[in-house]
């Protein structure tokens, strides 16, 4: 079932559906970045275990009467800090993910069962809940998205080093520790905000499947980067009007336009293949 264009106009008119169409311009706005930043640290575990420590975040403010989605924040927050450490050694950062995500999962259901606090609420986040996105939570992807290109702007070049490889970019003078922690808790961060705009099995739409397609555009890490928002504000905004006029869910429908849209760009022939993680051996691409 389908809406004549002039119900989806009406549509457009509640507040709810424009705060929810507003969220999502936030979001491709700043999430896109976040994930250029997944490929390039090679960390997709992060996704995972952010979304099972969100969880829990959120069970505990469901527990002690705290605004869930700020606690998921929080603990993502803490979450990214504290595995940064290992982002250094051989597989310790995908091994401390995995850690994570079955502690994490594990101490939420314990954590609802003994509490004996209604656990729809907390799962409600597995799903999302475009339509219900408030002040607060604009608020959080507004500052999200100024903090993500504040600190990739700002730190581009030590950014790109980074990404390109470790090693040159500690022997360059980079603070490696400190710039992997941050972009870490900003990756945790962002996977907890998005969750209520897709819900956490559909978190992919709003941050991995623009920078995936970007790759394959972009020559550079500032062209990636740039390709990644453009990418994230077609798809949001598209997919967002389709799931209106369609009557369908918000979230699987982002899912689906973003990767349709990054299935198209990679069945375009490449006329250049450029990556900021290239071997040890090419020359460094510039950041410019």
């Amino acid at each position: 079932m389908t809406l004549a264009l002039a119900d989806v106009g009406a549509l457009l008119e509640l507040v709810p559906v424009q705060r929810a169409g507003f969220a999502l311009l936030l979001a491709a706005i700043g999430l896109p970045v976040i994930g250029v930043i997944i490929v390039g640290l090679d960390i997709m575990p992060v996704r995972f275990a952010m979304m099972h420590v969100a969880l829990l975040g959120i069970a505990v403010g469901m527990l002690t009467g705290l605004d869930p989605m700020l606690c998921a924040l929080a603990a993502c927050a803490l979450a990214g800090a504290g595995v940064a450490p290992l982002a250094g050694t051989p597989g310790g950062l995908s091994g401390a993910m995995g850690l994570l995500m079955s502690l994490a999962i594990a101490a939420a259901l314990l954590l609802l069962s003994v509490s004996g606090v209604n656990a729809s609420g907390a799962f409600a986040l597995l799903w999302g809940s475009i339509l219900s996105v408030g002040t607060p939570d604009l608020i959080v992807l507004g500052v999200l998205a100024a903090v993500v290109h504040g600190l990739f702007w700002w730190r581009r070049r030590d950014i790109g080093l980074l990404l390109y490889d470790r090693e040159l970019a500690h022997c360059s003078g980079v603070p490696v520790r400190i710039l992997t922690a941050a972009l870490l808790v900003l990756v945790a961060i962002a996977v907890a905000g998005a969750i209520k705009l897709t819900g956490a099995l559909l978190v992919d739409a709003l941050t991995l499947l623009p920078a995936l397609a970007a790759r394959r555009l972009g020559t550079s890490l500032k062209s990636i980067t740039l390709w990644a928002v453009g990418i994230g504000v077609v798809v949001n905004l598209t997919g967002f009007l389709l799931s209106l006029w369609l009557d369908w869910p918000p979230g699987p429908v982002l899912v689906l336009t973003a990767g349709a849209l990054a299935i198209a760009v990679h069945c375009v022939p490449e006329r250049r293949i450029s990556s900021w993680r290239a071997p040890a051996s090419a020359p460094l691409p510039s950041s410019r």
